[in-house]
């Protein structure tokens, strides 16, 4: 079993790869704040659906429904870009909360009040650990 060092970045990783192969379904092994962070795609209808699996491995596993276009076959998700790393945390306060494309996407922030978007977090006036942008 490998060690990864950065467990978001996996994440995105690994579902940008299952839309580049047209998956539909992707496997992702499970972690509280990639629980968060699923929640908030689906919530954005950024994917279909998912489903938390227990007693897969030590923590579990996440498996995502993709969403794509029915006709162009395009994916709902454009990008998932990190920009948070651990060698490199960027934080921001409330009155520099990110814009992502002029609020067409979304900024995944972990704040004291749990991992929320911008929008939520601009509202309830915290700041956080900036996690992705996904458009």
């Amino acid at each position: 079993m490998s060690k990864v060092t950065d467990p978001i970045a996996d994440y995105l990783t690994r579902v940008r790869n299952a839309i580049m192969a047209k998956n539909r379904v992707v496997d992702i092994p499970a972690s509280n704040i990639k629980k968060e962070m699923t929640k908030l795609l689906k919530e954005k209808g950024y994917i279909l659906n998912y489903k938390f699996e227990e007693g897969v491995g030590v923590q579990g596993n996440i498996k995502i429904a993709l969403k794509y276009n029915p006709e162009t076959k395009v994916s709902a998700i454009k990008a998932l870009e990190r920009i948070s790393k651990p060698g490199l945390r960027q934080y921001c306060d409330t009155n520099s909360i990110p814009r992502v494309l002029n609020g067409l996407g979304i900024a995944i922030i972990s704040t004291s009040k749990g991992v929320i978007t911008d929008k939520e977090a601009r509202e309830l006036k915290v700041g956080g650990e900036v996690l992705c942008y996904v458009y």
